[in-house]
């Protein structure tokens, strides 16, 4: 089952048990893929990998609106951005921990033969190509920065 897939089953066992978040938040992920489905020169069902670069715009825009209606003092609408978000992040990946994460950029930079933070693009360009899904790209720029002190 493709993740499109899965997202059109919840969407239909959410409706079927009236979970209204849950109902809104997978139709409007449904109308985002749709959406960039026939946005290209033909029509084309998405990959998993594009649903997936899909729903984590998606989660960023929950986020920020989170960071703006909790600026805001609405915390009411900051509480919905957020039980959409998770419902959202429940169909990405899981994301790599700390730990797991220094280990696998330091064993990068080892590979690539970087030294110092003039190589800074170099590793980043492969470790998110390796890592593509698996963690933020903020984070892993973050932690190359630390390690190519």
């Amino acid at each position: 089952m493709t993740l499109r897939e899965k997202v059109n089953s919840d969407l239909l066992n959410a409706m079927k048990a009236k979970e209204e978040i849950k109902v809104g938040t997978l139709r409007m992920l449904k109308a985002a893929v749709m959406k960039f489905e026939v946005s290209g020169a033909e029509k084309k069902d998405a990959t998993d990998d594009e649903v997936i670069q899909i729903i984590k715009k998606e989660a960023k825009q929950r986020k920020d609106s989170i960071d703006a209606y909790t600026k805001g003092g609405r915390p009411e609408a900051a509480a919905k951005e957020e039980a959409e978000m998770k419902i959202l992040e429940s169909y990405l990946p899981a994301q790599m921990g700390e730990d797991e994460l220094k280990a696998a950029i330091s064993r990068i930079i080892g590979q690539v033969g970087a030294t110092s933070k003039a190589d800074f693009g170099k590793v980043m360009g492969a470790v998110t190509k390796e890592l593509k899904g698996k963690a933020d790209g903020q984070r892993i720029s973050k932690l190359v920065g630390e390690v190519l002190k």
